[in-house]
Parts: structure tokens; sequence; C-alpha cells
């Protein structure tokens, strides 16, 4: 066996045709699906171009569609004139302004709505208001906000003036915070007293101040909403309260124009080591990128309600909540707080309630849910939704299939997303009214988006079921630009394993005999089992699939014998085993893996916890697990862990 070859040994049968119901009331049919392929491989500028000129809104129209000459720093429409709050807003206002744009509901149980004239007037006040500051064109502005409307009016507001916004999820710490206020030298930070999450209040200004304590001297104002009305303290001259700053402020504020390649906003991704990366999009061709995979993936109607599940602190509440949803003229949902509070039914009570037809979140989520047995969501009427999505890693068979079932009904269509916060925009996906789904298959890349799997050497693999590196082949218009302030960065993360002839996503993934995308994990994931390479996502699928197990990570682990052994984390669904019962629940969970994939795939140990340790947005810390497995000091920051006590089980101290 090749040490450059990743193997395949997950073996997935199941398929799934999309509803007749559903077919026959979709956007983009076989036919339409074929047409956009076709023409994307016929003349891929025009392609683009004919969508630019579609779906956006421009000032002034572009003439040149895509500029390499300074590849792989491409642009695309460089020289059109574009403003994305008012392709979100305005448009919109102009078609239907009575049109509900946004509903809220806090943790606590408050609701509000806005319709799009609402939403647009408020974007203006703030707009006059971070004027009056003196915020300018290109100046940055840190978000770090609950999950609550005047988020996204915040965003909103600086892509109107021309700012650009880094927004900082809520549940990171002070460190994280200054980190990326240093980074980006903003000058304006937008926060509120605090927010509502599991039944607590997050203090975001009091985080806010001590981040500002060290090097921050490019901040010259806080404005801060009031969100849980506790005491915060107030420095004069500096903080402003956000009510205060819009009291009196003019209801219209005229859309500035930028360029196509005016940065939008920077997000910050975690480094694998060092600082974080601060991702930096694009105006027009984000917003084209985030608008059209909208109308795509979701097959957008007049009546549906929208909820992505994600905080506008990571790129998929960027894409699918503040930007791509309301350049499309849909009405959104947005929740504060934790999926679990006060129980395991509240996604489900808010469907119930606000009637969502189209859900879109992340497996971790799915499989916390599904843990919690199938009666906490039968007890409620999820008859509204027609399509369900998921997000943020690839998805285990078995949770797809709760998913389908339990959730679906099965009568709702899974689209199964691939993407990146690099990506901008979902690049890989089922067509829901067209696209014969596979458990854990996110299927093929949409109309326009070029991709493939190569081996070491930068060669497309041909063999069905072989993995490698999943690249692709051309630039796209919602791809990053840059990373911020340091583009050698930018070329060596993405671009220089293949010598610049492919961005390199960071994913193993292998094809099948359909030509179905298979992602099989991070490529720094990829365990070396006596000169096998496989992929952690097959065995943890694996793993998940046995019906006394929740939830599963694996990880790599030195082995002097076969390279690397392969270590399992396992949640299982009803207690803790300890003693004897964790011995022969060890030997029953490595006979299931070895009859499911193979001997060679059986998990050298196995340790069982409560839960395994993951950020607030629901991301497993893989690096943490692999450091706890090798019996390593851990020196990463944990202050964005859910619950840090959780470290304790997984060293098997307790």
């Amino acid at each position: 066996m090749s040490q450059n070859k990743i193997e395949s040994i997950l073996n997935e049968t199941r398929r799934f045709e999309p509803p007749e119901r559903f077919v026959s009331n979709s956007q983009l049919t076989i036919q339409s699906l074929a047409r956009l392929k076709q023409k994307a491989l016929d003349d891929y500028e025009k392609f683009w171009a004919d969508l630019a000129h579609q779906e956006i809104q421009w000032f002034t129209p572009f003439t040149e569609t895509l500029d390499e000459s300074q590849a792989p720093n491409y642009t695309w429409f460089a020289d059109g004139k574009l403003n994305a709050s008012y392709n979100c807003l305005d448009v919109n206002v102009n078609k239907n302004p009575g049109k509900i744009a946004v509903i809220f509901e806090g943790e606590n149980g408050d609701v509000r709505t806005l319709t799009y004239a609402d939403l647009l007037i408020e974007v203006c006040r703030l707009s006059n208001g971070l004027l009056s500051l003196g915020v300018k064109p290109l100046d940055r502005v840190i978000i770090y906000m609950p999950m609550v409307p005047e988020a996204i009016i915040a965003m909103q507001a600086c892509a109107r003036i021309g700012a650009v916004h880094s927004v900082v999820f809520g549940g990171f710490s002070a460190k994280a915070m200054r980190d990326r206020i240093q980074d980006a030298e903003a000058s304006l930070v937008i926060t509120a007293d605090g927010g509502y999450r599991g039944g607590q209040v997050i203090p975001l200004k009091e985080s806010t101040d001590t981040a500002l304590q060290e090097n921050c001297d490019s901040v010259k104002h806080v404005v801060v909403l009031r969100r849980t009305e506790h005491k915060i303290p107030m420095r004069q001259d500096r903080d402003i309260w956000w009510h205060e700053l819009v009291d009196g402020q003019n209801e219209t504020c005229e859309a500035t124009p930028v360029s196509s390649e005016h940065p939008l906003f920077i997000l910050y991704t975690s480094g694998s080591t060092g600082k974080p990366k601060g991702i930096q999009h694009s105006t027009a061709g984000y917003l084209l990128g985030a608008k059209l995979t909208n109308k795509w993936v979701f097959d957008l109607a007049q009546d549906d309600i929208f909820w992505c599940t994600a905080d506008v602190g990571w790129i998929t509440g960027h894409s699918y909540v503040a930007y791509g949803p309301l350049a499309a003229g849909t009405t959104i949902m947005i929740y504060e707080g934790a999926p679990t509070y006060p129980d395991g039914g509240r996604f489900w009570e808010i469907c119930q309630r606000h009637k969502i037809s189209i859900f879109y979140t992340a497996p971790t989520a799915i499989r916390a849910l599904m843990r919690l047995g199938d009666a906490l969501p039968n007890k409620y009427d999820l008859s509204r939704l027609r399509l369900l999505g998921t997000v943020g890693e690839p998805i285990n068979p078995e949770a797809w299939m709760w998913y389908h079932k339990t959730i679906g009904k099965e009568k709702c269509p899974i689209v199964d997303t691939w993407w990146q916060t690099e990506t901008g925009a979902i690049m890989i996906s089922p067509i829901p009214g067209v696209t014969t789904t596979k458990p854990g298959s996110c299927t093929q890349p949409l109309p326009g988006i070029m991709m493939d799997i190569v081996d070491e050497e930068g060669l497309p693999i041909s063999d069905p079921g072989q993995g490698g590196y999943l690249v692709v082949k051309k630039p796209w218009p919602s791809m990053l630009r840059t990373i911020w302030g340091d583009n050698q960065r930018y070329l060596d993360t993405y671009w220089e394993r293949f010598g610049q002839q492919y961005y390199v996503a960071g994913d193993s993934a292998n094809r099948d005999a359909d030509g179905y995308f298979w992602i099989m994990g991070r490529i720094d994931d990829v365990l070396n089992v006596s000169g096998h390479r496989l992929g952690t996502m097959e065995v943890e699928s694996a793993l998940v699939a046995h019906p006394d197990v929740a939830e599963a990570a694996v990880v790599g682990k030195p082995h002097e014998i076969k390279g690397e052994g392969i270590f399992a984390y396992v949640v299982p669904k009803g207690t803790r085993p300890e003693g004897k019962h964790a011995e022969e629940m060890t030997a029953n969970l490595r006979d299931w893996v070895a009859e499911q994939l193979g001997p060679i795939a059986k998990p050298d140990e196995i340790r069982y916890t409560d839960n395994l340790p993951k950020t607030r947005s629901g991301k497993i810390m893989r690096r943490l697990l692999r450091s706890l497995a090798k019996g390593e000091e851990i020196t990463q920051d944990t202050s964005t862990l859910e619950n840090e006590s959780i470290l304790e089980q997984l060293r098997g101290d307790s």
C-alpha cells in the first residue's frame, strides 16, 4: 500500500430520491441545473458575469469580469461599484417593504419582528451614528455581540458606510478579542452589556474592557447595546450607549458606493499555530456567492421562514443569516441562546411556534439532540419543515438518518453542504429538488465550482473510493482575497502545496463511482496505521452507528509497532461505563468497528466521556484531543470551551 494513498473504508449504499412533492415546486430542475453547469464549462467568465449582472444591483456596472494578472490574488468585477447593504435592504424595501425580514427570539422568550422597512431604518440610524463618531470607509469595526437583531444591524451599518467589520463570536475570551482588535487595528468596538446563554449572562462589556487594557490604542469608541440591564462600568469619552447614539439620528442614510473588491469584512479563524488568520472577503464576489447559494441550495420561496442556527460570529452566520438570505429577500429566524435551554426541545419548539420551513444546523448539534432521544422532537409539530441542511463538518450517516426520519419525517430533502470560511459560500451540496442523496455525502460541486481530488503529486485521482487532497481548480467570486496584513501567509497556507496550481482546502476526500464527493476529515487528521492512511471521519461514523454510542471523536496516537494507533473518545447514550462494564463495551465497540470497516480500523484505545470538548459554536477541539491522547500538557487557550470541566474526565482523571 502506497504511503501516499488515503483509503476510504466506509461503505454507504443507502440512497434517497427527492420527494415528488418537493420536485414539482423546486426552483432548480434537472434541466435548468444541467444548463447552468454546461454554461460554466462552455464560458466560465461569461457564466459568472451574467449571474453578477442578474443578481446584483450595481451603481456602476463592471466591464471586466476576472483579473488573473496577480494570481493567486484574483479580482472579480473590479471596475464595478455597489453596496452590500443596499442590495440586502433597499432593493427589498422597494419591492415589498412590509415583508418580515427578521424574527428574533431571546433565550428568555422575548420575541421581536422587523420588516425590511424597519430593518433599513434601524441600519440607517446606526450608520448615521457611526458617521457622527468619525467612522470612515475602510475603518475596521469590531462587533462583539449576542445573537440579537442589533448584531445584524451593526454588520449592515458598517457595510452601508464602507467600514470593514470583523465580528468576534460572543463566546470568545477577552484575550481572543484583544488579538483580533490588534491585528485589525480597529477604531471602534460595538458590544452589549451582555447576552443570555444557558441561563447565564455572558459579560460581553467586561470582556471588552479587559481586552482594551492591553495595547489597543487604535480603539477610540465603544458602542454598548443595553440587552441584559445588568450594571456595567462605562468609561467617559470612550463608551456610548447604542440607544443614545441612534436617538434623533436621521432615518435615511445613502449607501456609500464601494468598488467590487472593497473589503466587506475580515473574519478570523484559528490557525494551527500562532495568531489567528484574518480571512478577508470582497464585497461583490462574496455577495454574489452568498445570494446565489441561498437561492440554489435552499430553494428559497416567497413564504419560507429560514432558520440557520449559526451565530454571526462565524462565516455561516455571515453568509446564511446576515447577508445571503437578506439579499435573496427571505425571512430569517434568529435565536439568542443555547439549543438545550431550558431543555433539549428548544429548537423544535421554536420550529413549531415560528413555522420554520428551512432548518440549517451543524452535525454536532444534531448528534447532541439525537442523544436525547426521539420523544422530545416528537412532542412538537414539525410539519412546516420542508428542507433540512447540515454545515460545519461531515455528518455521520447514522446522524443523517436520524435527522431524515425523526426531524424530517422522511419527507424533507437534506442538503449536506461543504464549504469553508475561506470559500465564502457553499461549494459542494445537493440541489434539493434534483439530487439523489446518500447519507454522509455532500454529493457534487455547485454550478461554476470546479473541484477535484488529487494525489501527493497533484495528479487527479480517478479510482472510486481512493482518497486524496480536495482542491479547487479555478478561482470563484466568493473566495477569500488574502489574509489581512499577511499575503505571504495566504500564499503559503492555501496555494503553495501544488505550486499555486490549485486552491488547497486542507480536507481529504474521495469520490465514489457516481462522482459523489465524501469528505474524510482534515488532511492533518489522517491516520497512518501500519502503512494505511485512514480518514478519521470514517472511523467516527462507524462508532456512532453503534446503538449504544451518541458521539465519537477519533485522533491518532504514536504507536511503536503501527506507527500510529487509533484513539477514540466515545460519548455513550446511557451512563458512562466504568470497570468491567467499560471493558466489555470497549471489546464490543472494537469488534463492531472491525465488522463495519475491517480490522485495520479497530481503535487501540477507547476513553468514555460525558461530552466532547467543543467550542460554543459546536466545533470539536480535535487539537486538544490529540494532546490529551498523547498525555501532553494543554498549552492552548481553552477559554472558548463550552464546558472546561470536561478536561479532567477526558484525561481519565475522573
